[in-house]
């Protein structure tokens, strides 16, 4: 199997911000790879580096062994970007918008493909409307279609579904996963961590501009197993300072890791010792979301132990 994705020691600095810090990664052909991070960790500047849209300061990036900056016409040619902001021309209907991309690769005569992207993105009713037309979801779909028209073996797809209704997610991931398993390689940005967790096979967790933690989903789950209880209490501000070390705030919830449930009857005595009074309480298995928050945290305390 080879490698689809190369990207090696690449930094990208905007003014004094540090945006990429030395990010490699290896992808290989045919992989459905998560590239998960809070706002601001640089994965999509890190996008934009490998779509060409911008030069890193060093480093080096290569799709199917082509260099993004020495052969970028190669190496465009194999990508398809899907991108985070709502880019459009305003002048032409879907299906038009759709041949105009297709020719920028020297495509033509591609209707049959155009109207299958079109019916597995649910998009054939609108396929004559105007794009100025289009609610926000429909709009994105479109841009998905975008990345697809010229049958791009890399396919990278930044935030497809941030705004988009629960149907077409679930047919979007369906037309996604036939794409991989027919052997196109899908680099994932989300904030939704469970849909990385059902899809992807690998996952990059950037902060900062660094890679924090890179594993398979399998081994990140494992790394993080327990449980978590999850307790609200009446005044969240009364639980003691060294209870409030062992927990996280989510959601109005002190979310408290743990080993095992028995744990559980030794932590519920501790808070009523400290005269807690719980208002509602949970015990739930970790999941991607624990393994996210859990790797965030662990880094930053690193970075303030290097200070």
């Amino acid at each position: 199997m080879g490698v689809a994705v190369a990207i090696d020691r690449v930094e990208k600095r905007f003014a004094a911000v540090q945006a990429l810090a030395g990010v490699s990664l290896r992808i290989d052909e045919g992989e459905f790879f998560g590239l998960l991070g809070p706002n601001g960790a640089g994965k999509t500047t890190l996008i934009s580096c490998l779509a060409g849209l911008s030069r890193p300061d060093a480093g080096r990036l290569a799709v199917l062994g082509h260099d993004v900056v020495r052969d970028y016409r190669a190496a465009r040619r194999l990508l398809g970007v899907v991108p985070q902001e709502l880019v459009f021309d305003p002048f032409f209907s879907v299906r038009e918008t759709l041949r105009i991309q297709s020719g920028y690769f020297g495509i033509r005569n591609n209707d049959d493909w155009i109207d299958e992207i079109l019916a597995n993105l649910d998009l054939v009713a609108k396929a004559d409307t105007n794009m100025r037309r289009l609610s926000g979801g429909m709009k994105r779909r479109v841009l998905v279609a975008q990345a697809l028209v010229h049958k791009p073996p890399v396919i990278v797809l930044d935030e497809p579904t941030a705004g988009v209704d629960v149907e077409l997610r679930q047919g979007l991931w369906q037309f996604v996963r036939r794409l991989n398993r027919d052997g196109h390689t899908v680099i994932l940005t989300t904030h939704y961590l469970e849909e990385a967790e059902s899809l992807c096979g690998r996952i990059a967790m950037l902060k900062q501009g660094r890679v924090v933690a890179l594993d398979s989903t399998a081994n990140l789950l494992a790394r993080f197993a327990g449980q978590t209880l999850s307790v609200r209490l009446v005044a969240p501000a009364a639980l003691p300072r060294h209870l409030a070390t062992q927990a996280t705030m989510v959601d109005g919830n002190w979310a408290f890791p743990l080993a095992g449930a028995r744990e559980v009857e030794q932590l519920l005595a501790e808070l009523r010792q400290a005269g807690c009074v719980i208002d509602d309480l949970r015990l739930t298995q970790s999941d991607l979301e624990d393994v996210f928050l859990g790797v965030m945290h662990n880094a930053a305390d690193r970075r303030s132990n290097d200070r």
